[in-house]
């Protein structure tokens, strides 16, 4: 049966578990923090698959359609992978005595974590879902530990227990808000999952001084996304209702697209609220796949049809935008200035918003 010395020992092998955070990722036993039984787990039937699963470095999904009893089965949290939870940690750089505040309890194993290397005193963690406010909030008291654990929106961060040296997120932010800008002592950081509807697989990692933070991108993580700036919401069928739309061809394969981080990174700062998504042939066509852009406001739709060895795929377009236009004119200019990968980018963020830049903070390319 696996234990937490499997996930302890599966994270030193990998070289994923920093030696300061050693003995804490020891000490907390993750399955306190797992149901015993989700949509994919079964204690009582399945024990050994579960703790299998549990005792590994890998994401479990512990809700599905925000807890809603029928849905399309959208996951809606999780238990991050803990590799990434430490990726997060690094990133912050977290001190001994570090005052930090969480936003996305969730199973509360990453608050855990923190009380268990900073002292109970020294944690807020905040969660916009009630429900899992309370399973989180429980979880940690079962296990001994005391952090504050406050019900609500934690993009508005907690007047009450500010200022924090770090602020870190377990969910991916469209936007960094004014609001936890302002809780942050100057000289803190400000970790998050960060991106658009078009690519969401970056952090942000930002040093706070005056209320301003600057910083660059990095990693490649997969978050869920902040209930409060939900992205790719939208179903094919919720916006695809059999419409003819404009028939046309590009040169561009959409494999040269999908799946590409650096380029997804810079098409959705210029093509915002779109989100793409590849469906093969199956069995019956492999050679052959549809590319959909799909709208989040459910409006406008477009497809690539590839087939394998072709110089030309047909397009089409429907609704007030036209989203395969945009997508391919944000991908040549992104091929126009050298393909640039995303470490070159950075952010900077204040009061009244968000921009990005490109090599130097003064050579905007986009606001946020």
């Amino acid at each position: 049966m696996h234990t937490q010395r499997h996930l302890v020992q599966a994270l030193e092998e990998a070289g994923t578990l920093p030696p300061e955070w050693a003995a804490t990722v020891r000490a907390v036993d993750r399955g306190m923090f797992i149901p015993d039984k989700t949509q994919d787990l079964d204690r009582f039937t399945d024990a050994a698959g579960w703790a299998a699963a549990v005792y590994s470095d890998t994401p479990l999904v512990t809700q599905y359609d925000d807890g809603a009893p029928e849905g399309p089965g959208m996951p809606t949290s999780s238990s991050s992978k803990p590799s990434a939870m430490l990726e997060i940690l690094a990133l912050a750089d977290i001190q001994p005595r570090d005052k930090v505040f969480e936003i996305g309890t969730a199973t509360g194993y990453m608050a855990a974590w923190l009380c268990q290397q900073l002292g109970d005193e020294q944690v807020t963690t905040i969660e916009f879902d009630e429900g899992l406010y309370l399973e989180g909030r429980q979880n940690l008291r079962l296990a001994g530990y005391g952090p504050t654990v406050l019900h609500g929106d934690g993009l508005k961060g907690s007047p009450d227990r500010a200022p924090f040296h770090k602020v870190i997120a377990t969910c991916s932010l469209g936007a960094i808000p004014g609001d936890l800008l302002g809780q942050v002592k100057d000289g803190g950081r400000i970790v998050a999952p960060f991106g658009s509807a078009f690519h969401s697989y970056s952090y942000v990692t930002l040093d706070v001084s005056g209320g301003r933070g600057i910083g660059r991108f990095s990693g490649n993580p997969d978050f869920m996304w902040a209930r409060q700036q939900r992205n790719r919401h939208a179903a094919i069928s919720d916006v695809y209702h059999e419409e003819r739309g404009e028939e046309g061809t590009t040169r561009i394969s959409p494999y040269d697209i999908h799946h590409q981080g650096d380029a997804e990174f810079w098409i959705g700062l210029h093509v915002p609220e779109v989100w793409g998504q590849l469906h093969g042939g199956g069995d019956e066509a492999p050679d052959e796949a549809t590319y959909w852009l799909l709208a989040n406001d459910r409006k406008s739709w477009a497809t690539v049809e590839f087939t394998a060895g072709a110089e030309e795929f047909v397009t089409e377009q429907y609704g007030p935008r036209e989203l395969w236009t945009e997508v391919e004119n944000a991908y040549k200019s992104w091929q126009s200035l050298g393909r640039p990968g995303r470490d070159q980018f950075g952010m900077t963020a204040s009061e009244t918003g968000g921009v990005v830049w490109r090599g130097e903070p003064s050579n905007v390319i986009a606001r946020v």
